[in-house]
């Protein structure tokens, strides 16, 4: 069953949200993890794209779009299939993805927005029922 973190970072940014997510990324994906990063929707698709190509000024993460090229490590997707990918999922949706349990490990990440605060707890509502492990890492600073 899956482990499944969630980062609780001290902000209301979405913007940093997005963020705290490719560096999540990035950290995984050099330790040799697959990622998947599951988007809310296009728009949040797009701008995560963007920003993990220029992620940290000249470095950036090599990743694709989900039905592009599936197989790639570093991937972002919408649909209800994640694929053969098993490593890391970054769940960035509001609710809790049906293809989940084929990951090893799930991350959360949550701000102090209140609408994404509010799906977070129904997420975690979720995965505690379902018997989950689940632990929770509160951020003092970006």
């Amino acid at each position: 069953m899956s482990k499944v973190d969630f980062y609780i970072l001290p902000t209301d940014s979405l913007s940093a949200r997005l963020d705290f997510a490719c560096k999540l990324c990035e950290k995984a994906w050099r330790l040799g993890n697959q990622v998947y990063l599951h988007c809310q929707d296009a728009e949040q698709r797009s701008e995560l794209d963007q920003r993990l190509w220029r992620f940290k000024g000249e470095a950036f993460v090599p990743h694709d779009l989900a039905e592009v090229h599936a197989d790639a490590d570093v991937v972002l997707g919408l649909a209800d299939n994640a694929g053969e990918h098993h490593g890391l999922l970054i769940n960035l949706g509001a609710s809790v993805p049906g293809f989940v349990g084929q990951f090893e490990r799930v991350a959360e990440i949550v701000v102090e927005e209140p609408a994404i605060r509010q799906s977070a707890r129904e997420r975690f509502r979720f995965y505690r029922e379902q018997g989950y492990a689940l632990q929770d890492h509160r951020l003092q600073r970006l």
